[in-house]
């Protein structure tokens, strides 16, 4: 039986495409380098911010130590400083997890986005509808590694067998595989079906409130 839903954020529970895009090219700007499409961010992102900022970099041939750091420090201070620029719910989301809280599920929300951006994301467009929040901390290992999966079950008293890792890539899908969880793919973030069918995703679905059916399946 199900008793917990861990979202992955960016893709899955909030469209962020655009705004990664903006604060992306934005910081390369400062340094004399042109934007990369927004559509080609689809791909960039997903391991975490070190990786997405040495992607960036890669995309122009210019991956140093120097313009890493210069860069980073760009993004990093224009995205703390107005993480909702751009930011919104997907379609249906904020109903599934009313629908959620009332049937008596638990929620997470596990991100490799840095853990401050993070939870003031959360925060600003869902309120305290989430048991816990976290998002990459200096200590823990990132998704697609289990073991921040398995300490938010453990923190939510569940088993990590009792639990779905909803996500729209193919890191979070393999982050529920390793933790023991149920994978769950959804199609409105920013990869298609064929990367999370490769990934091994249990189930797959187009609209939040397909998720439910699913869930409501393994409730019985």
């Amino acid at each position: 039986m199900i008793k917990a839903v861990l979202f992955d954020l960016d893709g899955t529970l909030t469209d962020t495409l655009s705004t990664i895009a903006h604060f992306g090219n934005c910081a390369l700007g400062k340094f004399g380098f042109p934007p990369i499409p927004t559509e080609r961010y689809r791909y960039l992102v997903g391991d975490g911010r070190d990786l997405l900022i040495h992607r960036m970099l890669a995309e122009h041939g210019a991956d140093t130590a120097e313009n890493y750091q210069n860069v980073g420090i760009a993004y990093d201070t224009a995205y703390e400083a107005d993480v909702l620029h751009g930011t919104v719910p997907y379609d249906g989301i904020p109903e599934l997890l009313t629908n959620l809280q009332e049937n008596g599920l638990k929620t997470a929300v596990l991100s490799n986005k840095p853990h401050n951006v993070t939870k003031m994301v959360v925060q600003a467009v869902f309120g305290n509808r989430f048991d816990i929040v976290y998002g990459q901390r200096p200590g823990y290992p990132m998704k697609p590694d289990p073991a921040v999966a398995r300490m938010v079950a453990e923190e939510l008293g569940v088993s990590p067998a009792e639990c779905t890792f909803v996500g729209d890539t193919s890191v979070d899908i393999a982050t529920g595989k390793n933790a023991g969880m149920l994978p769950i793919g959804v199609l409105w973030g920013f990869r298609d079906a064929a990367e999370l069918r490769r990934a091994g995703a249990a189930h797959i679905v187009k609209k939040p409130q397909e998720l439910l059916q699913i869930l409501a399946d393994k409730r019985k």
